[in-house]
């Protein structure tokens, strides 16, 4: 008992000396591997899953409601919303307007020869009425749509017009209507009726309760403009606007700190679309201003826009949780882990076990 360790080493055969010194280190090194694989699989996955899983549940939610994601984090955006701006026609109005005043034959066969260059609902309404006529349409050449004006072409060596008052110089400015203008002929006037679409007064409504700014920009004209807006109860409206003034606006509401989610359906809201902070379009929308849009509305009810509001804001939530959880998981279990006191199996059950609880958690009130 008195010798020295390296004394009593000496007093070992070499053979079993040599086994003594390989073995002693592989030891210490199976130890350290556990403990590192402790440590790796109590490193819990639930950090990972946090967010995709919250992400993931609230996707399925909005799909289930009739709304398309197009872009990951648009669900984030969505939830950070103050400020919402509509376009009108075609997305306040069910897009389907019907002509019910108009001039003669040959005007409405050369308004809807015009109006084939065009998806605007008032452009498929006067192409409907030609149609129900059956009218022969005239031929046309360099036909060409103008966004927030209107279309132009060439007839009989004259330019010819159909939009808005502004654009053809209407002296009336009043109403839901397009105008037709011949060379520098007076313009004759086309007087529609529009609808609300399905959804759109609780939606405003439910807006206006939870404290949103609700706003309408248009390129109508200004009388047409505050129809609408009294029947929704909105007092902010911006009418007879062109593209470029739509993402002025925008900019500005943005230069003021708002988060704004546009929605809109025509040629001239793409721009705008791009511009805000989130923005939605209807399944009938232009091909380009779906492309521009974060989300697709994919019925004609608009009420589930409110839902994916309320949807987008319980998911953050949930995201923010799950990180408590799997922070706070992390927090208890690695050290555990660095002083060997969890073996593997205990520490893939544990990992398990949070990376479920983070699961669960994110379905819970995304549904």
């Amino acid at each position: 008992s008195l010798l020295r360790p390296s004394s009593r080493l000496a007093l070992i055969s070499p053979a079993k000396r040599a086994i003594v010194r390989r073995l002693i280190p592989a030891i210490f090194y199976e130890l350290q591997i556990t403990r590192r694989n402790s440590i790796g699989q109590l490193t819990s996955c639930a950090l990972a899953l946090a967010a995709p899983a919250v992400a993931t549940a609230a996707a399925g939610a909005l799909f289930r409601q009739g709304l398309l994601l197009k872009r990951g984090d648009a669900l984030e955006r969505l939830a950070e919303v103050d400020t919402v701006v509509f376009d009108k026609t075609g997305t306040l109005t069910s897009g389907e307007p019907r002509l019910v005043a108009r001039p003669d034959d040959e005007a409405l066969a050369l308004a809807a020869a015009l109006a084939q260059a065009s998806a605007h609902p008032f452009s498929k309404a006067i192409r409907r009425a030609a149609e129900v006529n059956s009218l022969s349409l005239p031929k046309l050449s360099d036909l060409k749509e103008l966004p927030g004006s209107g279309v132009q072409a060439t007839w009989n060596g004259k330019l010819v017009r159909l939009g808005s008052a502004e654009w053809t110089d209407a002296s009336e400015r009043n109403g839901a209507a397009a105008w037709l203008q011949i060379g520098l002929d007076q313009p004759v006037k086309f007087d529609f009726e529009e609808t609300l679409r399905a959804g759109v007064l609780p939606l405003v409504a439910d807006l206006l309760a939870d404290g949103i700014d609700v706003k309408i920009m248009t390129g109508d004209a200004k009388t047409a403009a505050l129809k609408i807006a009294d029947q929704l109860g909105i007092a902010d409206v911006r009418s007879d606007l062109k593209p470029e003034d739509k993402v002025e606006h925008l900019t500005n509401l943005k230069n003021e700190g708002r988060r704004v989610l546009m929605i809109g359906d025509g040629l001239n809201d793409a721009a705008a679309l791009n511009t805000a902070h989130v923005s939605i379009a209807p399944a009938s929308a232009l091909d380009c201003a779906r492309a521009a849009s974060d989300i697709v509305l994919l019925g004609d009810d608009l009420r589930p826009v409110i839902s994916a509001m309320k949807t987008s804001r319980a998911a953050r939530r949930r995201i923010i949780e799950n990180f408590s959880i799997a922070i706070g998981y992390n927090l208890i279990a690695v050290p555990i882990a660095l002083v060997g006191a969890a073996t593997p199996l205990i520490a893939a059950l544990a990992m398990s076990l949070s990376s479920i609880s983070v699961s669960l958690n994110a379905i819970r009130g995304v549904r």
